[in-house]
């Protein structure tokens, strides 16, 4: 009777644990699936097809990759990116209506209550703003999941809705705590990343105060915004071309808070510098400019910044509407009026009679859509005819700015009618048949011409982000030594590597997708984003890539495929684990003389689902150099299509005795130019090279 219930305590407990295991494994398998819907929705976003993201994100959503709170953060990111402002933040509202159900929730949760409380902090709704910063902090500090630019971003916020409600000593501390915070976010960033977050933080912090015409407290923040862009020039990853414009937008708020403090000579000397920065000859620039030159009564010079404002709006993407007629367009006709320029000031009159019946327009449809979104289901009447009540009071008041524009364009049109008569007659006759010739000339150069910019923009985008994708910083520890290389053949290309190190487990991979180009890149930030969440879950190579292989695989139409030499490496022991999927086999080397490691080759990963991968292990790789790479080195041809060579690659690491991974580096990519000799890269080349003492 004993041994029976033995047994049957043991069955239980066997039960339980299976139960476990298999709870863990679907957990396991969601998150995967998650991270692959954020993967393919992130990636048609970066194409700006935004109609296609929230296409793509309804779909995740039904089949259930996806929740509902991420799926409606997803479609507020792709209206906010089209500058359609109100929808975004129906979206996210709708997103914050959701319960947090895990960790994924929880940091999409955290991403929307930033860009709400920004969104509407910018309109100038500051009560609404707090309702949702503040106890979006407090959720951050019950759950214990919120990065510290979480907290930054949303702390600088509050301190901007404070300030201008007048509670100064709360916005000062809201402040300084998110100095902390993006203070933790720097130091503990690898890519300098967070330096350039933080600058933007101070800049929205002096800005408050300038708004807010707290012009003393706006100089200590604008001092520190200057510190903090200096610190990030020293870093050796700083982007240049950030600093320019950083560096302009300082002076011109510095010019603004000088001038408001009456010290004109000396806001007059901070405009000076801003206009020898690069950023006050861009569009955006001169526009920005004209803060300074209003305050300053030089109208002269603010009506002629104004002629680049039709680029900059271009440039930041906003369409025809009230609200930018009321910021941008209305201040440039006063500018103009009160600089004495009548013909410029008829001019802008004319371009706002022109657009204003196209923003009103838009302004109908925006909010046809928005009584769509809001009222999608019944029962709603009172709500929808309390919102069309609103939309008249807008038409009426659109109608208003409206007929004083047109009284001002009929005014200002009837003096200069009679003199302008005459010499229009004469000269129309001869501009028509020019102006015929020109437009079919100009339409057809302007379709070419955007289409080429449109193009090349967005590859260097598309660079810009998967570059981001790869580490360029490696770990700082004693006794490792790891650097790596990446050049793609094209703008964007199909070669990746990554590594994590969590505690004295250092995971890193290598690979190569099939292809070049953009289809390539965006199955490498599948495959690189894939790893980085698998080897966080600790798991060995082999698993890794049988996982990888299992997500790839799944809607695989396009047949791509991608080979990975997947490692980890336990550094206290020396022990290599490790797994490859038809990669070229990587160098082992000792005292200056390497060979290539034996081992199973396994199958590409996203040919076949269902594949389990061989691991294997190397006892200890103390004292060897570990080369990976792929075949964009070898395969490496000149002028007269002959190859690098794996014979080539064994030469120049035993020609001499190199002290660092950077060295070896080096010397192959230097090898590797004077091999090519002029000729055109033929594949994507990356190396990885580690040495463990």
């Amino acid at each position: 009777m004993y041994k029976s219930k033995l047994l049957r305590v043991v069955i239980l407990l066997l039960t339980i644990v299976m139960s476990f295991s298999s709870c863990r494994y679907a957990r396991q398998q969601r998150e995967i699936r998650a991270s692959h819907a954020d993967s393919v929705i992130f990636a048609v976003g970066v194409t700006k097809d935004y109609e296609r993201m929230r296409e793509v994100t309804d779909s995740f959503e039904i089949v259930g990759d996806i929740s509902a709170l991420n799926a409606n953060r997803w479609r507020g990111v792709s209206y906010y990116r089209q500058g359609q402002y109100r929808m975004a933040e129906i979206c996210y509202r709708k997103a914050l209506e959701n319960e947090v159900k895990n960790d994924l929730d929880q940091l999409s949760y955290n991403k929307v209550a930033r860009r709400l409380s920004e969104i509407l902090l910018v309109k100038g709704d500051y009560e609404g703003s707090l309702q949702i910063a503040i106890p979006a902090v407090k959720k951050m500090e019950e759950s214990g999941i919120g990065s510290d630019i979480d907290y930054a971003i949303l702390l600088n916020n509050i301190g901007c809705c404070q300030l201008n409600l007048g509670q100064d000593e709360e916005a000062n501390q809201s402040f300084i705590t998110a100095r902390g915070h993006y203070a933790n976010r720097w130091q503990s960033d690898t890519t300098g990343r967070g330096f350039q977050e933080a600058v933007i933080g101070t800049v929205y912090t002096s800005q408050a105060y300038i708004n807010t015409r707290r012009y003393a407290e706006s100089i200590y923040w604008i001092d520190r915004t200057e510190m903090l862009l200096n610190k990030y020039r020293q870093r050796h990853d700083a982007r240049t071309e950030y600093f320019d414009e950083y560096q302009g937008r300082i002076e011109i708020m510095r010019a603004v808070a000088l001038q408001g403090l009456h010290k004109d000579q000396e806001a007059a000397e901070a405009y000076k510098r801003f206009q020898e920065t690069n950023y006050a000859k861009t569009p955006a620039g001169h526009i920005n400019g004209t803060e300074y030159l209003v305050v300053a009564h030089r109208y002269q010079e603010a009506a002629y910044n104004y002629r680049f404002l039709d680029k900059a709006m271009t440039d930041w993407g906003m369409e025809p509407s009230i609200d930018n007629i009321q910021l941008y367009m209305l201040p440039k006709y006063w500018a103009n009026a009160e600089a004495g320029r009548r013909d410029s000031a008829r001019v802008a009159g004319e371009r706002i009679l022109a657009i204003l019946d196209s923003a009103i327009t838009a302004q109908k449809n925006s909010s046809i859509a928005e009584l769509a979104t809001i009222y999608d289901t019944q029962g709603k009447e009172k709500a929808i005819a309390d919102r069309e009540m609103e939309l008249t009071h807008q038409r009426l008041y659109s109608t208003g700015v409206a007929l004083v524009l047109l009284i001002i364009f009929f005014a200002t049109y009837t003096l200069h009618k009679r003199k302008a008569a005459h010499k229009l007659a004469a000269a129309h006759g001869r501009l028509e048949d020019a102006h015929d010739k020109l437009k079919v000339a100009y339409d057809q150069l302007e379709k070419t011409t955007k289409a080429k910019e449109r193009i090349e923009s967005e590859l260097r985008i598309a660079r810009d982000i998967q570059m981001s994708m790869v580490p360029n910083v490696f770990p700082d520890r004693q006794g490792l030594d790891m650097n790596a290389y990446i050049q793609p053949a094209k703008e964007v290309g199909g070669d990746l590597y990554g590594y994590l190190l969590q505690g004295n487990e250092l995971y890193f991979c290598l690979g190569d997708v099939s292809g070049k180009g953009v289809p390539a890149s965006l199955f490498m930030a599948q495959a690189i984003r894939l790893f980085r969440v698998l080897a966080t879950g600790h798991m060995m190579p082999a698993d890794i890539a049988t996982n990888i292989n299992n997500a790839l695989t799944e809607d695989n139409e396009q047949g791509m495929f991608v080979t990975m030499f997947i490692g980890l490496i336990h550094l206290d022991t020396g022990r290599m684990d490790f797994t490859n999927a038809g990669h070229n086999p990587p160098v082992i080397g000792t005292n200056g003389k390497g060979e290539f490691l034996p081992m199973e080759s396994n199958a590409p990963i996203g040919l076949w689902p269902g594949i389990e991968y061989v691991g294997e292990s190397f006892e200890n790789i103390k004292g060897h150099s570990l080369l990976v790479y792929s075949d964009g080195l070898n395969e490496a041809e000149n002028t007269e299509q002959e190859q690098f060579s794996d014979e080539r690659i064994l030469e120049v690491l035993g020609r001499n005795n190199y002290t660092t991974s950077k060295q070896v580096i080096d010397a192959l990519a230097e090898e590797v130019e004077k091999h090519r000799n002029g000729a055109e890269p033929n594949d994507d080349l990356t190396m990885l090279c580690l040495r463990i003492q």
